[in-house]
């Protein structure tokens, strides 16, 4: 027997549809909360949050290893995949023009590209 597709209604098929969007996105708001505890017991042990206090903090170092700046960048990316993921479905559920939809999306991909390569232009001339 064949499942047909009716009218404007997706065949949503298979045991798993939605579960990797569904880990990925409690996956990036743990490393967010996490980036985000250790901003806010930054912000508290240090005196004075001047540049230099966040350029320290941002330009921390264990050897050679830039640590300060591949967390940043780690959370930074956790942030742009998280908006992905969830602007992308509220494209999908509120958007019901295939081609409107399909702008959007584009619109919010390009803007998040750009928004992490800003970041990263930023955080690495450090």
């Amino acid at each position: 027997m064949t499942q047909e597709r009716i009218g404007r209604k997706r065949l949503v098929v298979g045991a798993h549809y939605g579960t990797r969007d569904f880990i990925v996105q409690r996956s990036t708001a743990v490393i967010m909360a996490i980036y985000t505890l250790v901003l806010v017991l930054y912000a508290i042990a240090v005196p004075s949050l001047d540049f230099e206090s966040w350029r320290a903090f941002f330009a921390f170092t264990v050897g050679t290893l830039p640590v300060g700046q591949l967390l940043a960048t780690l959370a930074f990316l956790s942030l742009a995949w998280h908006a992905w993921i969830g602007v992308r479905d509220i494209w999908m559920d509120y958007v019901h023009s295939a081609g409107l939809r399909l702008f959007l999306q584009v619109l919010t991909l390009l803007w998040l590209i750009a928004a992490v390569v800003y970041f990263a232009q930023i955080l690495w001339s450090l």
